[in-house]
Order: structure tokens, then C-alpha cells, then sequence
């Protein structure tokens, strides 16, 4: 059924993330060497590389199991700050879904949920220059174009552009958590790479679940 993502559709959103991370990897790490520990990029993409490997060598049942085994793996594969948030938000996102496919209302829950686990672990919030910035704007632009009636490829087009607005804005800001905020004002100027990686995360669903 059409707007029905099980978990071959949300195995296809994780390998599209991978691919991304991969592609914009040196990204990363450079936006990372400016206000951190210059590990971003390899972190994550050595976490997704392994999370599609792992989905690979033993593939999962339904989308919940998927995106618990995704949030496993990048929690013990990934240092730094982005393995533990990123997989608290995909192990949050796979409590929220059940075994069976979900619809365009249900995933927006799931996504949700993973944003309130992301809080929840990294004690952070809006304004504070990290992942936040880009993923509270798309979490709320999600739920906004899917209760005005819009199809789910429109709506996660509408979240993928907030994201990339929260992420732009975070470059002025001064970091007031993570790395970064042992920077002070010098952390104001640079663009933070885990709101960057949200945005390729969020740009990734228009290109892997956006047609359905």
C-alpha cells in the first residue's frame, strides 16, 4: 500500500544515510576540526557503514527490529558524542513502531520519539548549536505538513528543509553544549556538524521514502 514503509523502505532510508555520510564524510570532519574533535565524519560513517553490514548479515523481520538493530549498532561502534545520540534516536524511533508497516502518522511519532531521546541523552536544547538545531525544526515541519493533509513525500520534503535551515542557523550561534562549548565565542562562525549530519539524514527519507 502506498505510503506504507516497512522495513524494506526504511532499510533503503539507512543504506541512503549511509551513502550520504560517506559522500559528505570529509564534510564532517573539517566542519568537526573547526569546534571539536575533528571525528564527526569518520565516526559516523564507520557506524553506518556497519549498521548496513549488519543488516545485511542477519536482515530483520519487521521495521521496528531494523532501526533497534541500526541505534545497536551505531551506540557500540560509533565514539564520541553522535554514536550514543544517533542511537538512542533510531532505538527510540523502533519502540514507537510495531511489527507491522507504518504509515506516514505513525513513522512522524516514531521520529518523535527519537528526538525526545536525543533530548532526553544529550541534556540539550534548541539554540544550543548541536543536532537539535536541525532535528526540532524538522520533527515539528513533519508533523505540521502531515496534519495539513499533505502526502508523505511533500511532508518530508518540508522537514528536509527545515533541517537545513536549522542547520545554516546554527553557524552565528555560540555553543552551549558538547565540544564546542569549551570554545566560547569562538565556537560563533562555524556550522555544526551534527546538525549537518541530521540534515543528510532528513534529505536522505525525500530520496528514500519520499516517492512512496
Amino acid at each position: 500500500m502506498a505510503d506504507q514503509l516497512d522495513v524494506a523502505a526504511l532499510g533503503a532510508w539507512v543504506q541512503e544515510f549511509a551513502r550520504s555520510v560517506a559522500e559528505h564524510k570529509d564534510e564532517l570532519t573539517t566542519l568537526d576540526s573547526a569546534i571539536g574533535d575533528a571525528d564527526h565524519g569518520a565516526n559516523m560513517d564507520r557506524g553506518m557503514s556497519a549498521a548496513v553490514a549488519a543488516l545485511a548479515e542477519k536482515p530483520p523481520v519487521d521495521p521496528a527490529a531494523l532501526l533497534k538493530q541500526v541505534g545497536m549498532t551505531l551506540v557500540s561502534k560509533v565514539g564520541g558524542a553522535s554514536g550514543p545520540l544517533y542511537g538512542t534516536f533510531f532505538l527510540r524511533m523502533a519502540g514507537a513502531l510495531g511489527p507491522d508497516p507504518a504509515d506516514p502518522e505513525t513513522f512522524a511519532r516514531a521520529v518523535r520519539a527519537g528526538l525526545e531521546g536525543v533530548v532526553a541523552r544529550g541534556k540539550a536544547e534548541p539554540g544550543d548549536k548541536t543536532m537539535l538545531d536541525a532535528l526540532v525544526p524538522a520533527c515539528d515541519a513533519l508533523d505540521a505538513a502531515l496534519a495539513d493533509g499533505r502526502p508523505l513525500g511533500d511532508a518530508l520534503q518540508a522537514a528536509a528543509e527545515a533541517a537545513r535551515t536549522g542547520r545554516d542557523a546554527t553557524t552565528p550561534l555560540v555553543a552551549r553544549k558538547g565540544r564546542a562549548s569549551y570554545l566560547g565565542e569562538r565556537s560563533a562562525g562555524h556550522q555544526d556538524p551534527g546538525a549537518t549530519s541530521t540534515a543528510l539524514l532528513f534529505d536522505a527519507a525525500v530520496t528514500a521514502l519520499g516517492g512512496r
